[in-house]
This record gives C-alpha cells, structure tokens and sequence, in this order.
C-alpha cells in the first residue's frame, strides 16, 4: 500500500504526518509505526501523527512516539498538525482540535508560526531538587548551572526509569536561567528514550515552574532548547495557571510516498 506523508519540524522535534481523515492507515500495527520512525530503515522521525476527522471540532490528532505507541499530548507536534491542517485546507487560520487531552485552541499567528493553547495546570509537585507538572504530559523539571555539561541521555534516563515515576514514566527536563525572560533547556522524552532537540510540553513545564519557584516573574518567557527558540505564555491566578501558550515554528520539511507491507 503507498501512503502519501509529509515530514515537519518545531524547533527540531520532526514528524511524519499523515492525512487519515478516510481512516486507511493501520494504526494499530505498532512495529510499522516504529519502522518508519526509524532513522536508518525508515523515514525518521521523533513521532508520528495522525489527522483524523471529529465530529466536535475541526479536526483529531493522533499521536505516536518513535516508539510506536500511542503517547500524551506532543506541543510541538501540536503546532506541526495545525501547520499541516492549514496546508491541506482543513481549517483558516484559527481552529480547535482534538488531542489525546481533550480540546486545543490554535491560531496560525504568521507563516510558520503556531500559537497553541496548552490546558491549565492545577497541580505541581515540588521536590527537594525538581518540580513534577503535567503540561498534557508529565514532566520532571531539574534546574542546573549549565545545561551544556548536563549528561542528559544518561542522567534523563536514570531519572526517567526511577522509582519516582514507576512503570509509565516521565520526560526529564534540564533548565538553565538566563535572565527573568529567558532559560535554556535539554531534553530526555520517554518513547523517544533520547534527549531530543526540542519538547514543547517540557518548555511550557519549565516556563511554569520557574516561575513557581520564583526564578521568574514574567508571564511571557523565552526558551532556547537545541533546535532553536520558543515562547510560553501563562496566567498565573490562585494556585493554578491559566491561558497556558505554547508559540513556535512548525515547517514544512518535504513530503512523499512511502510503500508498507500490510497483512
């Protein structure tokens, strides 16, 4: 079977997009899903994702991690989907959809870059040296001195498989103040099990506990992660943050036609 695909990137976390409004794609063959995030023996990928039709908003997203299993909310790979929505002519330049969290507002701010409306946080967990949130998916936020000398792989993986998370999990993020308005962060993602170049529910997750933590008090904050720079935007109201936004690019990369072998 050729599937038609189109291959975008956030800030260097890329994706395999697939339009599969006529539900052809077999997305529940999860070794497929993994060959052809493979970046050796396929198109490589750090996820791919699904567009889906729903009957309550303008359109679905599916998404999966490299490892082929269907995963949390993606914010980068949120962008990317509304990117591609307007490429396909789905939606203008505003839209809602649906994620595996329930429903996203978006806004095509200008060519290239994506507003998105994260879901408010209610709930931190403050540790003796890291902050747990859940941003659409879970992550653990350890401030450090200079997230350059940070073994992320390695020391992201220890934290990621600790008996802190259990069985499911969660991303690790390193982050570096800069300023009130700017910090540096790395990586580790579960799924992926590799620090990736960007993650943006771990940007939004660290933009928010800086600011818990008093490392912050702006409301709008610049993140550099490897593949380049975000903005999160928040209100900070009674013990929880509202109006969370996650803004950033979202490119086009190319597009193709991978053959599959289906049984």
């Amino acid at each position: 079977m050729n599937v038609p695909f189109f291959k975008y990137q956030g800030t260097g976390n890329d994706f395999i997009l697939i339009d599969n409004r006529s539900l052809f794609f077999p997305k529940n063959d999860t070794k497929l899903i993994e060959r052809l995030c493979d970046r050796r023996f396929g198109i490589g990928a750090d996820g791919l994702i699904l567009l889906e039709s729903d009957k309550i908003s303008d359109f679905k997203m599916v998404y999966y991690n490299s490892d082929g299993r269907e995963s949390t909310l993606c914010g980068n790979g949120g962008r990317c989907i509304v990117a591609f929505a307007n490429r396909l002519g789905v939606i203008g330049n505003q839209t809602t959809f649906l994620a595996v969290d329930g429903i996203h507002y978006a806004e095509v701010v200008s060519e290239g870059q994506i507003s998105l409306q994260m879901h408010d946080v209610t709930e931190l967990t403050f540790g003796s040296d890291y902050v747990f949130l859940n941003t659409g998916s879970p992550h653990h936020i350890c401030l450090v001195d200079s997230v350059a000398d940070v073994p992320v792989k390695e020391l992201g993986r220890e934290i990621r498989y600790s008996a802190l998370y259990g069985a499911a999990g969660s991303n690790v993020n390193f982050v570096e103040p800069i300023s009130d308005t700017e910090f540096a962060v790395r990586t580790y993602e579960r799924g992926v099990e590799d620090e990736t170049l960007s993650c943006g529910t771990g940007v939004t997750a660290a933009a928010i506990a800086l600011n818990a933590l008093g490392k912050t008090h702006s409301h709008t904050v610049t993140v550099h992660v490897p593949g380049g720079t975000l903005e999160v935007s928040y209100e900070p109201k009674e013990n929880q943050y509202t109006r969370v936004f996650l803004k950033g690019p979202a490119t086009f990369v190319f597009e193709g036609v991978v053959n599959i072998k289906t049984d």
